[in-house]
């Protein structure tokens, strides 16, 4: 059952080179910077792995599992960096990684998506089902709220921004409970196993036994349970040691590099955290799969705003720096505008390419600034 492509055992090969090639820069003491490089393309690799086996994993049971499997597991890079950044102290990085996440998948992503899939639309306009994108709305924006009020509060200096751990886990606990609301009845009509060329239902929920668009067929799982079993703990086990190496490396490259802490964990660890989203959607908006390509990058934001980061403020109480939902004003304020951005550009399930480099601008402009935090 095992058909990998060429191009894929060549990948498994090279990202394994890669993985031993940073644990030899950290153990080596490599120069910093040639060091967070190989950590960095090694992590970016192992995401993809997690992604692949999760992909096949998911495809035994059907699309909207698959998507939010991958959207999960694709993920524990980034939430194994986070926890290392929490444990040596380093706050900035692990408040910019988790919270840059969700800005490059909800504009630097969601923005190029767009602009594949509306230039390969012959009307130049990309369509998908409005449910998701309305879905991850309101997941953003109750995030954001806390977010919001938290600032608000510590602006004012009013009696409540003395209880910031205490309001970022009430808020956390809220957030979970909002995600699972959401999540369970989601995937409840999806846990029929798919057979090939038909899905029990899509990942926007067109309806249980309507068969997917051509262009979106599902051709069943090429590896078996247990080489997909084997990829996904090999990876996750091997992502754990490549952050802590990460981690390591990113402050002395920070300094000898120039740039910022706010740079270095809203640009480049939320970039590389999320190589799978960052690939994954736009290879299907290229190939004309634009409910797939939407709901990769939109699960993503769901996940990350509404699920690993109030995971993170919990699990932050048990490591050396408290996570919490504080965040600098200014990215309280870009928070907000980007989720009314991203409602204002998906709700209605159309998008032109100008609407996706409108939100590509708004990252840009936001990366630019960090520079100089």
């Amino acid at each position: 059952m095992n058909r990998l492509t060429p191009l894929e055992r060549s990948a498994l090969v090279t990202i394994g080179a890669l993985t031993a090639l940073a644990g030899a820069a950290n153990y080596g003491h490599w120069a910093a910077v040639p060091r967070f490089a190989v950590a960095t393309l090694a992590l970016a690799g192992l995401a993809w792995i997690v992604s692949f086996a999760t992909e096949q994993l998911g495809e035994r049971f059907g699309p909207a599992i698959t998507g939010m499997l991958q959207s999960t597991l694709g993920n524990l890079p980034e939430l194994f960096v986070v926890v290392f950044a929490l444990q040596k102290g380093e706050l900035v990085v692990a408040q910019t990684a988790i919270v840059g996440s969700i800005f490059a998948n909800a504009m630097l992503v969601l923005g190029l998506v767009i602009v594949v899939g509306a230039r390969r639309a012959p009307d130049g306009v990309m369509r998908f089902s409005h449910r998701l994108p309305r879905d991850t709305a309101t997941l953003l924006l109750v995030t954001v709220f806390i977010i919001v009020l938290l600032g608000l509060s510590l602006g004012s200096h009013d009696p409540a921004s003395h209880h910031v751990k205490a309001i970022s886990a009430v808020g956390a606990v809220s957030l979970l409970v909002v995600y699972l609301a959401w999540v369970v009845p989601y995937l409840r009509p999806d846990t029929t196993p798919a057979v090939e060329g038909v899905a029990s239902r899509d990942i926007d929920g067109r309806g249980a036994g309507a068969p997917p668009p051509a262009t979106e067929r599902i051709d069943g799982p090429r590896l078996s349970l247990r080489l997909t079993l084997t990829l996904l703990l090999v990876a996750g086990v091997a992502s754990v040691f490549v952050s802590d190496w990460f981690v390591n490396a990113l402050s002395p490259a920070i300094v000898q590099l120039h740039i910022s802490q706010a740079f270095a964990g809203l640009v480049i660890v939320a970039i590389a955290g999320n190589a799978v989203e960052n690939t994954a959607g736009l290879v299907l908006a290229w190939k004309g799969r634009s409910d797939l390509a939407i709901s990769v990058v939109k699960n993503s934001v769901a996940q990350i705003a509404a699920f690993l980061f109030p995971l993170l403020v919990l699990i932050s109480f048990l490591l050396a720096t408290t996570l919490t939902f504080a965040l600098a004003p200014v990215y309280v304020g870009a928070l907000l505008v980007m989720a009314l951005a991203m409602w204002q550009v998906t709700a209605d399930g159309e998008a032109a390419a100008f609407e996706g480099w409108a939100l590509v601008a708004l990252y840009v402009i936001l990366a630019t600034l960090t520079l100089y935090e």
